[in-house]
């Protein structure tokens, strides 16, 4: 790899990708750190690391050293960074380190921004930049934010929704409400009605698999095993995607009522812009059935989810970086 790569970093709850210029998004992986509690060593980081979770033995513990979008645990957080930094850049002894941008919830507070920017320094950065979400998100998508016209990214990832109307005013709003709210509500919903203990793991396949927020035009079923609250014995259940519908109904609404709040404060050219040109949904709790449809209903505005909804706000994060170099390129030739 050459000398002072340009890496975006998309530091999701759920996932962290890798964009290098010239290469596209080069690495994904669960955020997820298994380690050794007795000995504090790590063993796993990324996809193994996320097998294990809720199947580990007692001293080895499966954590997400991100919650809602902001980091929790720091000390692995910036283990996790580096492994993946060097990953994707490789250990050379005459590289220069690489410049990174990282993106971050636009509800995230300066304390916040600043232990993201820490940790990508300790984790071997030359320089960071930070970015907020929605603007990745704008970018990736294919948006140009240079434009001075309205235009509304509902960027939907594991712990956070950010909803941001991007076009010279920048009006945001960043919920705590997102796709492992979804799980949690599945966890909570087969609790309730069935009886079932499942894990996050489990949730989250009904999700993709019969999940929904608006009503199917056919009603899926999945065999969901678990085990039974009662007898304390494993159960086999079936459920169907109306029940799903039934189960996320409180967080797909928390986000329809914070994309409304944001278009209730947008001034009226924008808000004017977006009605023509739609609502870009991006991130992979957009991915959900039935989100387009829900929105476009309670707001009667075009709404559509980015080619790539999952790459979206990496690829931003590594072009932002671009834009940053051609803005330096131009000041310097003034």
């Amino acid at each position: 790899m050459a000398a002072g790569t340009d890496i975006g970093i998309d530091l999701g709850t759920a996932s962290v990708l890798v964009y290098v210029k010239g290469k596209g998004v080069v690495l994904k992986e669960p955020s997820v750190v298994a380690f050794d509690r007795n000995t504090n060593k790590i063993k796993a980081i990324g996809e193994e690391a996320r097998l294990m979770l809720g199947r580990t033995p007692g001293n080895i513990v499966a954590v997400r050293p991100l919650r809602q979008g902001v980091i929790s645990d720091y000390t692995v957080t910036e283990k996790m960074l580096s492994y993946f930094i060097s990953r994707t850049v490789g250990k050379s002894l005459f590289g220069r380190k690489p410049r990174i941008s990282v993106c971050v919830p636009s509800g995230a507070t300066e304390v916040e921004k600043k232990a993201v920017e820490d940790a990508t320094y300790q984790a071997g950065a030359r320089e960071v930049s930070i970015i907020e979400e929605p603007v990745a998100a704008a970018i990736g998508a294919g948006i140009d934010i240079a434009k001075p016209c309205g235009n509304m990214i509902v960027d939907i990832g594991g712990g956070t929704a950010d909803i941001a109307v991007i076009g010279g005013v920048v009006v945001s709003n960043s919920i705590k409400v997102a796709g492992d709210d979804f799980d949690e509500a599945i966890v909570r919903f087969m609790r309730k009605k069935h009886n079932l203990l499942i894990g996050e793991r489990t949730a989250e396949e009904i999700k993709i698999n019969v999940g929904t927020v608006y009503k199917r035009p056919e009603n899926l079923t999945m065999d969901v095993r678990g085990r039974n609250l009662v007898t304390g014995l494993p159960k086999t259940v079936t459920v169907t995607s109306e029940e799903t519908e039934e189960a996320l109904r409180e967080p797909a609404y928390q986000i329809v009522d914070a994309v409304h709040n944001v278009l209730e404060r947008t001034p009226p050219e924008l808000a004017a812009d977006i009605s023509d040109r739609g609502i870009v949904l991006t991130g992979g709790g957009s991915l959900i059935q039935g989100l387009e449809e829900l929105i476009e209903e309670k707001t009667g505005i075009n709404t559509m989810t980015a080619e790539d909804p999952l790459t979206a706000v990496a690829i931003g994060t590594g072009k932002y970086i671009e834009y940053l170099a051609d803005d330096d390129k131009k000041s310097k030739n003034k």
